[in-house]
């Protein structure tokens, strides 16, 4: 399974490069672990902001709300500049833009792409809610740490 750095160095390898970009395009595959949650022609001509991680999920904002990305077991996000290669079998998941395409590949499709309004609605609060503090938070102490891992007694 894609692990917590992985993905950040996903998300800082793909950030500034699609940060600005003009949606174009959406282009979907074999469905993914769960639905998309909009028509991907509504997405078309939103601007892309500036990429963000909460846990295991990247957040890619886009005008009117955004597009929660999680990688799966064995799925990868890049970022490709000019014209799109074709897709193949295990590419499930475009967005085409005026500064590249964004592809989602999975060849066991247990990745995900989620449309939501914000980070604090659905179904992105849902998918959120449950994840604990980020390593690098201010809130993650050892004293933190120690509660969260003793045995209830």
């Amino acid at each position: 399974m894609p692990e917590l750095p992985e993905v950040e160095t996903t998300r800082q390898s793909l950030a500034p490069r699609i940060a600005g970009a003009r949606v174009t395009g959406v282009r979907l595959g074999k469905p993914l672990r769960w639905p998309l949650g909009c028509d991907p022609a509504d997405l078309v001509d939103r601007t892309v902001g500036d990429a963000t991680r909460r846990g295991k999920y990247l957040w890619l904002p886009l005008t009117g709300g955004g597009l929660l990305m999680h990688l799966g077991m064995s799925g990868s996000l890049a970022f490709r500049e000019g014209v799109p290669v074709e897709p193949s079998a295990h590419d499930h998941f475009d967005l085409h833009t005026t500064q590249g395409t964004l592809r989602l590949t999975d060849p066991r499709r247990f990745g995900a792409v989620v449309w939501s309004a914000a980070l604090d609605q659905d179904p992105a609060l849902k998918l959120l809610s449950g994840l604990g503090v980020e390593p690098f938070d201010p809130a993650f102490t050892g004293a933190y740490l120690h509660a969260a891992t003793a045995r209830p007694t």
